[in-house]
């Protein structure tokens, strides 16, 4: 057993789905689309200093300067961007419920689009996988979840799926990861300033929970997270890392519960364990493969 991976995945997975807690905390106080942009910018710039002062430096090849853009504008503009709207009127752990599906969005474009075989228990947890979030989505529908907000996530999801797909090109090469991330953070800033300057009112409440969350998603599901989850994918390869995102809907509801104090219902918890394990099925298939 790779100890090491272990422990990195489990990291990511934490980090990676207390983000969604945070950001809900982060667009109670201030506007989305602003606050991711600054997020990105201070980010990226620390990013790109600490790896300038590692020897890094701009000579990406051609495939990861083309995941740089994509990562960027896919999972930082588009994919965060949305899901930061969408919680200003749906719960952190509804978004990180439906974010939860792009490792079955993934092994869905592989097998449909790029003809990858999937075995029958990958089949199988992929429709578990749909079904669990079905079952959320129909009791959350049901409680009077906004469903344009849901729409901007399952958008998200699609983007982040498209972005994961990427990744590889990105991580191949051990060198210059954390250039990498920082610059795909800063694609992120400069894609998302635009829209926040004609949509939004830069109005702030400087609350001790606000600045606390901004700083924490900053340097943690901003940056650690992002670099851990290069290392990952570098050391184990892109299929084996995936399968660490069967723990984002546990953690991220888990979070949500005890730190906003969000409902949490059996069908919830059902859900999240279908998701769960449709996840941990595909990826299992797909590694086996």
């Amino acid at each position: 057993m790779d100890v090491r991976a272990v422990l990195m995945g489990l990291t990511f997975a934490l980090i990676w789905s207390s983000a969604f807690t945070s950001a809900r905390i982060i667009v109670e106080a201030a506007p989305p689309l602003f606050s991711l942009s600054a997020r990105f910018a201070i980010s990226g710039l620390i990013g790109v200093s600490i790896a300038f002062a590692l020897g890094q430096r701009f000579n990406l090849t051609r495939n990861q300067w083309r995941a740089v853009l994509i990562f960027g504008l896919c999972q930082n503009a588009i994919y965060l961007g949305l899901n930061f709207v969408a919680m200003q009127t749906i719960e952190a752990s509804l978004a990180a419920i439906i974010a939860s599906t792009m490792p079955l969005l993934v092994a869905l474009a592989n097998w449909t689009i790029f003809k990858e075989r999937l075995p029958m228990m990958g089949v199988l947890g992929m429709i578990a996988g749909f079904a669990g979030v079905a079952l959320i989505m129909a009791q959350r529908f049901g409680g009077g979840a906004d469903p344009v907000a849901i729409g901007l996530c399952l958008v998200a999801a699609v983007a982040l799926a498209a972005a994961t797909l990427t990744v590889k090109s990105a991580s191949s090469d051990g060198g210059n990861l954390l250039m990498i991330v920082g610059l795909q953070m800063l694609v992120g800033s400069v894609a998302l300033l635009l829209p926040a300057l004609v949509m939004e009112e830069l109005v702030i409440e400087w609350t001790t929970p606000f600045v606390i969350a901004f700083i924490y998603t900053t340097l943690m599901p901003g940056l650690a997270a992002t670099f851990i989850w290069f290392l990952l994918v570098g050391r184990i390869g892109p299929t084996r890392a995936a399968t660490y995102h069967f723990l984002n809907p546990v953690f991220g509801v888990a979070i949500a519960f005890v730190l906003l104090s969000e409902a949490l219902s059996w069908t919830d918890a059902l859900g999240v364990v279908v998701i769960a394990g449709g996840i941990l099925a595909v990826q299992r298939a797909r590694v086996a493969e």
